[in-house]
């Protein structure tokens, strides 16, 4: 296998904001399965002023993580952490085999988290579980289906294609796989 060194080789951690760091760690690492791997307490002069804050990793089977911070002074949390319009459209998806994405279903069940906004979607080219993470962050864990390495193939060499119909107005669905 070759590394393609021209373009980064993974995703090193994305990063988002929560308000409650314990809830964070009890739904991700207790709830979820993601190991709390760094913890990290740190003063910085940001943005014009100092700011005291933590940031915590959790990791992912590639080394990658997610990460979310933390300010310790509410003037400093409530500048960063605007109130975002919730949609299904911003959020973190992670890829899960079948017995993994059965195994979070039923603990999700177990716990009764958020029943109301777990659910499954056939999505053709792969098998998505949604739910909200303690910060109204929308959490997907994904199923490839057997053939979406085909599947891939294809998207790739048509895409720069696929891109120019749509943005000319040419909004055909080419999902041939529901």
């Amino acid at each position: 296998m070759t590394t393609n060194t021209s373009i980064p080789s993974r995703l090193h951690h994305t990063a988002y904001l929560t308000k409650d760091q314990e809830a964070t760690r009890k739904f991700y690492e207790g709830l979820i399965g993601l190991p709390l791997v760094a913890t990290w307490s740190e003063t910085d002069e940001l943005f014009g002023a100092p700011r005291v804050y933590s940031h915590t990793f959790y990791g992912l089977g590639d080394g990658s993580g997610l990460t979310f911070f933390q300010f310790a002074n509410k003037s400093d949390q409530d500048l960063f952490d605007p109130q975002l319009t919730p949609s299904p459209f911003r959020h973190i998806a992670l890829n899960v085999t079948a017995e993994l994405q059965a195994e979070i279903f039923d603990r999700l069940q177990k716990a009764a988290w958020k029943p109301e906004g777990t659910y499954v979607l056939e999505h053709g080219y792969c098998r998505s579980l949604y739910t909200e993470d303690p910060n109204g962050m929308l959490i997907e864990f994904t199923v490839d289906v057997p053939n979406s390495s085909e599947i891939s193939k294809t998207r790739k060499n048509t895409a720069h294609k696929d891109l120019e119909k749509w943005l000319a107005g040419d909004h055909t669905s080419n999902n041939v796989y529901r």
